[in-house]
């Protein structure tokens, strides 16, 4: 059974940062791709950041690309997203996900197989 957990969500001010992680407890991290995603209230659930198995790729949303980056510690099954300058319009629940498959969109929802359950992050103007 693989099990996700997002901490490092807050409170923050417009400008500030915040690093998220996902400790993946239930499969090797290093066969696993991995990705970022939110959702505002009253909004779909949005990709953010993916990462592959490898770690030689990332992808990211363009409305945070040059101020997010998407990493991850296979030793310690952990999957990171430093939020840099954040913005009012970055408020959101965080998730993580895990996909375990090959050759598909890694910014679409619907190729993950498992997702935390939310870490939430609110950017005060």
């Amino acid at each position: 059974q693989v099990h996700m957990v997002e901490s490092g969500g807050g409170l923050v001010q417009t400008g500030a940062s915040l690093r998220l992680s996902c400790v993946v407890s239930g499969r090797t991290l290093s066969t696993t791709n991995m990705g970022w995603f939110r959702q505002a209230p009253g909004k779909e659930r949005d990709f953010v950041a993916a990462i592959n198995y490898s770690g030689g790729l990332t992808y990211y949303a363009d409305s945070v690309k040059g101020r997010f980056t998407i990493s991850r510690d296979n030793a310690k099954n952990t999957v990171y997203l430093q939020m840099n300058n954040l913005k009012p319009e970055d408020t959101a629940v965080y998730f993580c996900a895990a996909s375990t498959a090959r050759g598909r969109s890694l910014r679409m929802g619907a190729t993950y197989d498992y997702w935390g359950q939310g870490t939430q992050v609110t950017v005060s103007s």
